[in-house]
């Protein structure tokens, strides 16, 4: 469960155990909400989940669909 009160992201589970999309992840994010963990894999920052600009750079780095954000003041629609 997400402790956000406007954004909410789901990354597909393929692409948060890829370590090398989880760095280029956390590399794209302006606002730093992925992060990689020891093992690699990604590590979505919930603190920083309303940080988020909707900038779109992840959901563009990533295969299509393997990124959602959802505007949860927006009756959880999709970006």
């Amino acid at each position: 469960m997400s402790i956000s009160l406007f954004i909410d992201i789901e990354v597909a589970p393929d692409v948060a155990s890829d370590p090398l999309l989880a760095a280029t992840l956390a590399e794209v994010c302006p606002v730093d909400i992925y992060a990689q963990r020891a093992d690699g894999t990604l590590l979505v920052v919930e603190p920083n989940l309303d940080e988020c600009v909707l900038c779109r750079l992840c959901i563009d780095a990533t295969p299509p669909g393997a990124v959602r954000i959802r505007k949860l003041y927006d009756d959880g629609a999709v970006l």
